[in-house]
């Protein structure tokens, strides 16, 4: 698939500068930049991001000339809260959750995430989709970038 959108959360901004996941993160990038991706993010990202040191934050502002920001809705937060009462993750990890949610709200067929534990889990993808399915959304696929990134 081309020119997809594609969600994608805080930690592949990470992913950048951090020796495990650096050259698919690099790739991952430069094939947005490419066409390859349509980048969606998010205000939950921007936030997420503040706190970051100052490369990860050099590195969001120069791609959200390539990307959508979707802001918080009340179908996001409604949704999220959904994935929380369904238990696929705790109230503590609400953010990772409206991650999901505001990617599924805005028509984004893929998520791109480092977040092993909350988002890119295979115990934890199906059940998110089977949340989307009973309140009439899409499925969505997650993956990680080293999982999308195409190789020549």
């Amino acid at each position: 698939m081309k020119n997809v959108r594609t969600y994608i959360d805080t930690s592949v901004f990470g992913g950048v500068f951090d020796e495990e996941f650096e050259s698919p993160s690099k790739t991952f990038f430069d094939q947005i930049k490419a066409g390859q991706f349509i980048l969606v993010t998010s205000a939950v990202v921007q936030e997420e991001i503040n706190p970051a040191p100052q490369n990860v934050k050099d590195l969001f502002q120069e791609m959200l000339t390539h990307a959508e920001v979707v802001n918080i809705s009340a179908d996001a937060l409604h949704l999220r809260n959904a994935y929380i009462d369904a238990n696929i993750v705790s109230n503590k990890y609400s953010d990772d959750a409206l991650h999901v949610a505001l990617a599924t709200i805005s028509r984004c067929p893929l998520i791109v995430s480092w977040n092993f534990r909350h988002i890119v889990h295979y115990e934890k993808i199906p059940l998110y989709n089977a949340v989307n399915v009973l309140l009439g959304y899409d499925q969505i696929s997650i993956y990680s970038p080293l999982e999308v990134i195409k190789y020549e």
